[in-house]
């Protein structure tokens, strides 16, 4: 959405792919992204990522959870849910939205 949404003034990631690098330039909206600290295949992309932001002079907030899963902030699933990781992601989206928007 952070590509596609020119006028978006905020965008929240969990643990999903990133932005490719030659899109960051469409990227508006200010970003925080939570990742799992297990999870290598999706933070594989970060320093990539994380170099075109920084190139580009986009702002953006990244918090990676050690020691938990792809998908900790789904509490249906049991083997993957991790209540302390979510309630602190939670909290810093909240945060960075009220932030954001205010």
């Amino acid at each position: 959405m952070a590509v596609q949404l020119p006028d978006l003034r905020a965008a929240v990631m969990y643990y999903g792919s990133h932005p490719a690098a030659s899109d960051v330039s469409r990227v508006h909206a200010a970003m925080l992204l939570h990742h799992a600290g297990l999870d290598e295949r999706i933070n594989a992309g970060i320093p990539a990522f994380g170099a075109a932001m920084k190139a580009a002079g986009k702002p953006y907030q990244l918090y990676l959870y050690p020691g938990v899963n792809h998908a900790f902030n789904n509490d249906t699933n049991a083997a993957r849910y991790n209540r302390d990781a979510a309630n602190l992601a939670w909290q810093r989206t909240l945060d960075f939205l009220r932030q954001q928007l205010a």
